[in-house]
Formats: structure tokens, C-alpha cells, sequence
């Protein structure tokens, strides 16, 4: 459960009783298997798009690196686990920008192991970048995947939803780590992923009640207990 509001970058918690740092950039560590967690980073988002006739500023990939290279940079993991939908779709091989696709080979190369869990958006991601593929794994009492199963599922952490949240009365809603203890929704990692309110049913049926918030700040994680949390 969630500690009183208070700001903190390093502020760790626990998943099915497992510690876990939530990291500002919207990476998960987990100091005991040395693994970062990171969710729908939907590489190539901005160019599908563009390709659609809605045109946005072509550098979300980039900056999306930018902040991986940062949370890989704080944590020093030997493992990096994407969780799903990393890619946008299976076109976004064909669009990334050379030097993006160079940045990307170079982060997953500057770790021991780089695993690419399957995602709705992207069952194949592109072998070229390297790392491995799986549908879903687990790390001690975790299971990783990318979608959440249907029921009770302790120790799941996944993605998919992009959970964001706000102080109940307060300012706007910002990406934010979804939790009850048990298990844990990560926040969309790509710079055009958007959010999706904790107090949305699709949120809450996972957790069975509305989650307890880690939201990203500027300069902290600011962890919110679920009655502070509004809409």
C-alpha cells in the first residue's frame, strides 16, 4: 500500500512482496534481479500517425530513448525487460530514423540482457535491435506480460492500460504507476502514449477496487493512496 504523499525519487515499494523502485522516468526497478521494467514505449507512434494524415512532431522515438537511456543510466540493470507494444506497429521497423534505430541497438547492447515481451501492437518485434522475445515470464514471485490476466493474479506487473492520475481536487492528471500491493499496472513509457484514469473501470476491475497511485513529477515520484486520488 502506498506510504502518505510525500516527494522522493528513490522511494521503493513492494509488489506481491517483492521491492520495487518506481523511477521518475516511468522505469520499474528491481534491485533483486537487477531488472528495469518498462511498458508500451510505442516506438514510431508519431510517423503511424503522420502516415494516417494526423501529423505530430516526428521525434517521440528519440525522446523516448532519451528517457530510457536516462533510467538505464540511474539503475545500472544487467537485465531490461520491455513489457509489450514497444513498437507500434509492425510497420515501425520500416519508418524509424536510422540514428533512432542506432540509439536502440546501443542501449540494448549496453546491457547483460535485453528481453522483448510480446505486446498487442507488436507480437513480432523487429529481430535487427537484438535482445530475445517472450509472451510473458516470471522473475522470482512476478510474472511479467503485457496485458492483465482476468482475476486475482498476485505478483503481476504489466502494462497496456497507461494508467495516470491527480490529487483528488487538484491540478491534471499526470502517468502514474497503478498498485495495490499485489500486483502493478506501469505507466505507458513512449512520449505519445497519453493516460488513461485510475479511476476508469477498466483500471479498477483489475485491482477490484480504485489503485493506489506512484505519479510521475518533474522531479520526484509522489506515491498517492487511492482515496487521495481523483478522477
Amino acid at each position: 500500500m502506498a506510504e502518505p504523499a510525500r516527494k522522493t525519487e528513490e522511494l521503493a515499494c513492494t509488489v506481491n512482496g517483492v521491492a520495487v523502485v518506481p523511477h521518475l522516468t516511468g522505469a520499474l526497478f528491481v534491485p533483486e534481479f537487477s531488472a528495469l521494467l518498462v511498458a508500451d514505449l510505442h516506438f514510431e507512434k508519431g510517423s503511424a500517425y503522420a502516415a494516417g494524415g494526423q501529423l505530430l512532431p516526428p521525434y517521440d522515438t528519440r525522446k523516448t530513448l532519451s528517457r530510457l537511456a536516462q533510467a538505464i543510466e540511474a539503475h545500472q540493470p544487467e537485465t531490461v525487460i520491455a513489457l509489450g507494444d514497444s513498437f507500434h506497429d509492425l510497420g515501425a521497423d520500416n519508418r524509424i530514423h536510422e540514428d533512432d534505430a542506432d540509439l536502440l541497438s546501443g542501449l540494448v547492447k549496453s546491457v547483460s540482457e535485453w528481453i522483448w515481451i510480446e505486446g498487442n501492437h507488436d507480437p513480432e518485434p523487429p529481430a535487427r535491435f537484438g535482445g530475445v522475445t517472450r509472451p510473458e515470464m516470471m522473475i522470482g514471485g512476478l510474472a511479467l506480460r503485457h496485458e492483465p490476466a482476468k482475476g486475482e493474479a498476485p505478483g503481476e506487473i504489466c502494462g497496456h492500460l497507461h494508467p495516470a492520475a491527480k490529487v483528488l481536487g487538484r491540478g491534471r492528471r499526470l502517468r502514474c504507476f497503478a498498485t495495490n500491493g499485489a500486483r502493478m499496472i506501469l505507466p505507458a513509457f513512449g512520449a505519445y502514449a497519453g493516460g488513461l484514469s485510475v479511476r476508469d473501470d477498466a483500471i479498477k476491475s483489475v485491482f477490484g477496487r480504485c489503485p493506489d497511485a506512484w505519479v510521475l513529477g518533474r522531479e520526484a515520484v509522489y506515491p498517492i493512496p487511492a482515496k487521495r486520488v481523483g478522477g
